[in-house]
């Protein structure tokens, strides 16, 4: 008997079909002072697939997209997959030379951005089309058919891509199958976070990131729920006002932004709010603390990753422990290893692998990479370590992160939650430099507005004898180098190695 034929799909079709029919009128995005409905966004989605088949986009060419968070955005993306071309999102925020590394790298066919952006400026060795939002887009736009047929594959099959943020190099071009995001929305959206038909959700991750991604397309998509898009740089004026005006229930943060915010919100109302959750960085106690005070609200923290779309551990709503990344998300397995590959004891520190469907099939032409971060049997390693405690995940930094003192591993997230206490402290970073050969801890800190009058010698000596308090001996820093701002990927992760090298 002959095997079972695999259902063709697509994943442009998958979101957005059932929605279209069962809730038309319903708002799907709200961005500023437009709605777009259900109805509104399949027709949309449809003429932008029209528009890139009008100008002779094939199936699995890239096409690169650099949009501020918007419907064209949305558009642009689904638009895409729904032809059977590869949307590749990138980061709004860098520089011609990243723009052209790239367009370069994804040999991108279309480069869909505003006229006058970076990435606008670039010319390349292969021929790239670029689509810009003005007269002659919109006349294209305008006459092309509110109906298209979606372009049908395999579940397995590559829809999309991905960069890396490159908090340790160059961004790794990173492709994702047409059932991956499925996975992440049934598995940790429905039956880690609930979210439901009611929900609005605001992120302030961008969709061009893995974790804004699934938090302001797939997850509300998939179940017939509303988003809240920002255009603007999210400032913490701006998100208070966009949690203030459109009363989302469910929003996507970061630790960054959290600590922002809770210096910030003086008294505003953000009594709809059911549901708060951060990612991209561990999220320290403190801040944890300081926001449940001010909003009555946890945060549901989280540890995902580009590679593997999005959280796949994660703490529960009502159940949040402080300090800690939670438990595994249904559908993944993980496991925590020594450097020969062998489990560690429960409560030693390891490197972290993660198996699951969301999990990209391997970088794109990278062979090197592949074979140092896809294992055997499906396993990824996450770069990521980790230990455990009573069942909860626990971070202990970066695996380059990790120092060790006195032949002793030393987690610099366990330093920095402690400075992050005191008073005087706003930011702060770990990482290891060089004494006579050996590795030692130092601390950089970005000092709180409050103190800017306090010495710095005098607010040395308060914050060594600060940790000396609360920390052994050994893991006490070595010095502390004030700095204005803290290195950082535009998703808020620190890049402890900019640190290490100065």
């Amino acid at each position: 008997m002959a095997g079972a034929v695999e259902k063709k799909v697509n994943l442009a079709e998958e979101l957005i079909g059932k929605n279209s029919f069962e809730r038309p009128d319903k708002i799907a995005f709200f961005c500023g002072d437009v709605k777009v409905t259900y109805r509104e966004l399949a027709k949309n989605v449809n003429k932008f697939a029209n528009v890139l088949r009008t100008l002779g986009v094939k199936p699995t060419e890239r096409v690169m997209i650099h949009l501020p968070d918007s419907p064209l955005f949305i558009y642009a993306f689904l638009g895409s997959v729904k032809c059977g071309a590869w949307p590749v999102p990138v980061n709004t925020m860098l520089s011609e030379g990243d723009y052209r590394y790239l367009l370069t790298d994804s040999e991108s066919r279309f480069l869909v951005t505003n006229m006058d952006s970076r990435a606008a400026q670039i010319e390349t060795d292969h021929h790239c089309d670029k689509i810009f939002p003005d007269d002659r887009f919109r006349e294209l736009f305008s006459a092309a058919s509110d109906e298209a047929d979606p372009y049908l594959v395999n579940p397995d099959d590559i829809a999309f891509w991905l960069y890396s943020s490159g908090s340790t190099g160059k961004p790794k071009p990173t492709p994702h199958k047409q059932s991956s995001m499925l996975f992440t929305a049934d598995n940790y959206a429905k039956h880690v976070l609930g979210i439901r038909e009611e929900d609005i959700c605001f992120s302030v991750s961008k969709l061009f990131f893995a974790y804004g991604l699934g938090n302001g397309l797939t997850f509300p998509l998939r179940f017939g729920a509303t988003a809240v898009l920002l255009s603007d740089p999210p400032t913490p004026e701006k998100v208070i006002n966009t949690l203030v005006t459109y009363r989302p229930t469910v929003f996507f943060g970061v630790p960054t932004m959290y600590n922002s915010l809770v210096k910030k919100m003086n008294g505003a109302d953000t009594s709809s709010l059911r549901l708060c959750v951060s990612a991209g960085e561990a999220l320290p106690p403190e801040i944890f603390k300081q926001w449940q005070a001010k909003t009555g609200c946890e945060i549901v923290d989280g540890i995902g990753s580009t590679e593997a779309l999005h959280i796949f551990i994660s703490n529960r709503p009502g159940a949040a422990k402080e300090g800690s990344s939670g438990s595994l998300v249904p559908g993944y397995e993980a496991k925590i290893v020594d450097d020969e590959g062998s489990d560690v004891p429960v409560g030693a520190t390891g490197h972290l692998l993660i198996r699951g469907s969301s999990i990209t099939p391997g970088y794109w032409n990278r062979p090197e990479q592949n074979r140092e971060k896809m294992l055997e049997d499906g396993w990824f390693r996450t770069g990521d370590m980790y230990s455990r405690d009573n069942g909860y995940f626990i971070y202990q930094g970066r695996g380059d992160d990790m120092l060790k003192v006195g032949g002793i591993w030393v987690s610099p997230m366990e330093i920095e939650y402690v400075l992050i206490e005191h008073a005087a402290v706003s930011e702060c970073a770990v990482v290891g430099h060089e004494v006579e050969g050996l590795q030692k801890p130092f601390a950089y800190v970005v000092v709180n507005p409050s103190h800017d009058g306090t010495g710095k010698e005098k607010l040395t000596g308060e914050l060594l004898e600060f940790v000396s308090q609360r920390l052994p001996k050994f893991k006490r820093p070595w010095g502390i180098h004030f700095v204005n701002e803290l290195p950082k990927t535009a998703t808020g992760k620190i890049q402890r190695f900019k640190l290490r090298k100065s």
